[in-house]
């Protein structure tokens, strides 16, 4: 059967709400990295709603928010088992932002609630003496990789998949952490791949042009280059 070219194209209604969705995950992103006071904003910012020392990256969360919000269209489309290993974890406010949005965080933390008073403490308590950690910790919901030594998401990502077989692991890997020795290595962990025994991995390059302090390679180089790249690690 011919499938219609429009079938798997998402409606304006989809498009709208997951756009609305990424948005709100990106301000519970910002919120956790800068505020303790003032969540929603209902008063001007004053010097003593801002944190004292800003921690988490920026950078990379609009990204991985991006991704969360469409593996989330795509599991309940498809009634599909997939985890989320994020390699870039200075991105960690974005995955606590995600888990609290789609309200797996609250069921494991009660007193942060959806509402204000719940966006509060979890604003507070990010980075912040008695709080949680900047990364993606294993108190994050469905966190199995912390992501604060780059180099590991992929084989982290490949182990959960090994005898597994209904299970697919989207695996994000920034830029900058392609360029390890360990991760560089990964790309070639799908030849271990028995898909009759093991489950599904897919690799996804958070190709946002940066690491920590200078421009990436992958991001340098031509496109047709990078795609030949990635078509020889199969």
């Amino acid at each position: 059967m011919t499938e219609h070219p429009s079938a798997n194209r998402l409606s304006a209604q989809e498009l709208q709400d997951i756009d609305a969705y990424w948005r709100a995950a990106n301000y519970l992103t910002i919120g956790q990295i800068y505020l303790l006071d003032n969540p929603l904003l209902r008063e001007p910012l004053r010097l003593e709603h801002v944190k004292p020392r800003l921690l988490g990256h920026w950078g990379t969360s609009p990204g991985l928010s991006f991704i969360y919000a469409h593996l989330n269209r795509a599991i309940k489309q498809r009634d599909a088992n997939v985890i989320y290993v994020c390699g870039p974890g200075h991105g960690g406010p974005a995955m606590v932002a995600n888990t609290y949005l789609e309200g797996t965080y609250s069921e494991t933390n009660p007193d942060i609630a959806l509402g204000e008073a719940g966006m509060k403490k979890l604003f507070r308590q990010f980075s912040f003496p008695g709080g949680i950690p900047s990364h993606a910790a294993p108190d994050v919901p469905g966190s199995i990789h912390e992501g604060g030594e780059l180099g590991y998401a992929l084989s982290h990502a490949y182990g959960a998949a090994f005898d597994n077989p209904d299970l697919v692991v989207a695996c994000v890997v920034g830029d900058g952490e392609a360029e390890t020795g360990p991760l560089a290595t990964s790309w070639h962990s799908n030849k271990f791949l028995n898909p009759a025994l093991d489950g599904a991995v897919l690799p996804i390059l958070h190709l946002n042009g940066y690491k920590i302090a200078n421009p990436t390679i992958l991001a340098r180089i031509p496109e047709e280059e990078l795609r030949a790249l990635f078509v020889g690690y199969g």
